[in-house]
């Protein structure tokens, strides 16, 4: 197994193309918009990949032709080849059969890990953690008709400058997703409300091609509940259909928050699967 130097990192465009579930951030890496890790089965002719984002979000496609992958894979994800230097959400093109790959591999790991001093929980600080992500499309009527209803007018609602960058609080944050805010300014997008004298509330572009923007959200704690969220992100959408943007939202299952703020915005779920939480100790 090899990692891949960056200017070979276009070999695993071709077989990303064929994915049929969200992976801008997948390309975002491969497309060198931001730094990140790659791996393949090969150099010269690689079939399968694993593509690591910065922000901790990994992917594995293709088709491996070499063995070797499948043992290179089992070592990475439960760390027993110390590769990591963080831990990841992976998830597993569905039709390479990779979450079969991966529930074996945790299967495996899981049950050899200690238990808890009460012998009914294995150490969760050390298993593989299974949750489900939801990728979703967005129901343009119902989106008009949620704006109308919910968008907060009122608020100070400005276009997500240089002067903004580094200031919201959260871990859902522009700089995680772009190498500066020369970068950000120049080739993304996002609306923040400002309280305060502080940024509040922020939706942004944490992935974006020709075609396509992921919206990426964070409200700071102390603003939470007062529908920021809908209106940034709101503002956001607005700037896709604009642009001739397709708007993007994918999120855990588990994140509730994010999972109904998607709904009350207009998105319907469209597609589940794995997500792997992979520790790092």
């Amino acid at each position: 197994m090899i990692e891949l130097e960056v200017q070979d990192y276009y070999k695993g465009l071709p077989a990303l193309d064929e994915v049929k579930i969200n992976t801008l951030f997948a390309r975002a890496v491969l497309e060198q918009h931001i730094p990140g890790k790659v791996y393949a089965d090969s150099k010269a002719k690689p079939g399968a990949f694993y593509v690591v984002h910065p922000y901790g979000m990994s992917l594995v496609y293709g088709n491996a032709a070499a063995p070797d992958f499948y043992h290179w894979l089992s070592d990475y994800i439960t760390d027993r080849a110390e590769k990591r230097v963080q831990a990841e959400w992976l998830q597993g093109d569905p039709a390479g059969a990779w979450s079969e790959r991966i529930d074996a591999i945790a299967a495996v790991h899981n049950s050899a890990l200690p238990v808890s001093g009460r012998g009914a929980q294995q150490d969760d600080q050390r298993a593989i953690q299974k949750n489900t992500r939801v990728n979703f499309r967005l129901d343009h009527e119902a989106y008009f008709a949620a704006r109308a209803q919910f968008f907060k007018q009122e608020a100070d609602l400005v276009r997500t400058g240089k002067e903004h960058f580094f200031a919201q609080t959260g871990s859902v944050l522009p700089r995680f997703f772009w190498r500066d805010e020369e970068h950000f300014v120049a080739e993304g997008a996002g609306y923040s409300i400002l309280e305060d004298g502080g940024v509040a509330s922020t939706a942004f572009s944490s992935c974006i091609t020709a075609d396509q923007l992921e919206i990426g959200i964070e409200t700071a704690e102390a603003s939470r509940g007062k529908g920021y969220a809908f209106t940034v992100c709101a503002a956001l959408i607005d700037y896709c259909l604009d642009h001739r943007l397709e708007p993007v939202w994918a999120c855990r299952l588990e994140n509730q928050g994010s999972y109904h703020l998607a709904q009350k915005l207009g998105f319907k779920p469209s597609l589940t699967l794995p997500y792997y939480r992979l520790v790092h100790r």
